[in-house]
């Protein structure tokens, strides 16, 4: 029982950690981040590649929102009017080109960085080469694109001015950088949330030490 009682300081502790961890993460409301989607029919789908990969057909739609998300599941979509036919109408066909719809969604007021505000949504009718990515269209007409030295996309015609994927908390004050090695938090990120699985494991193997050692010393 010695044992145990020396163990127990311990545990506490590591309950006391497990306990901050948790308001950590409660405090946080996500990443502020351009996020990229793709228009399929009449609806929106988070895109499963970064821009800088994506290959739009000729015809094809794309959108790109700025705004505070947790993961994909929680991303704002662009939001207005999205057709090809009407984003391009003044753009003609051209032999040995593609036209690649834009939407550019600025986002709203409260997911904007401090003393920032969004410029209005707007939509643009890039024409490139058949090879071209989404990144390359997008950078056709919504200069200047800004991204950091793991190819994150941080600003989008200048806006934000500063910034990228950086995490916020949910009093809007911006925290460390966000997962900046991809071009976009991935869906049900497991890095904050491994805190607590692997602190439960520590207590948990700590009682056990403890108990072991305790019949030990009795045996």
């Amino acid at each position: 029982m010695t044992a145990v009682r020396r163990a127990v300081p311990v545990l506490l502790a590591a309950l006391a950690l497990l306990s901050a961890a948790g308001a950590g993460q409660a405090q946080a409301a996500g990443y502020r981040y351009w996020s990229f989607w793709e228009r399929s029919g009449d609806h929106w789908t988070y895109a499963t590649q970064g821009p800088s990969l994506a290959r739009p057909d000729d015809g094809a739609v794309e959108g790109f929102r700025f705004s505070v998300s947790a993961d994909s599941a929680d991303a704002s979509e662009p939001r207005g009017t999205a057709d090809f036919g009407t984003i391009c109408a003044h753009t003609p066909a051209k032999a040995g080109t593609k036209r690649v719809a834009l939407v550019l969604d600025f986002g709203v007021e409260a997911d904007a960085p401090s003393g920032e505000t969004p410029p209005a949504r707007r939509t643009a009718c890039a024409r490139v080469a058949p090879s071209a990515s989404a990144a390359q269209a997008l950078a056709a007409v919504a200069k200047p694109l800004r991204y950091d030295t793991n190819a994150l996309l941080c600003a989008i015609s200048g806006y934000p001015r500063k910034g990228c994927g950086e995490q916020v908390s949910t009093d809007g004050s911006a925290g460390s950088a966000g997962p900046a090695a991809t071009e976009k938090p991935a869906a049900s990120s497991g890095g904050p949330s491994l805190g607590l699985p692997i602190g439960a494991g520590v207590v948990v193997l700590l009682a056990g030490a403890a108990v072991w050692q305790s019949r030990r010393r009795r045996g």
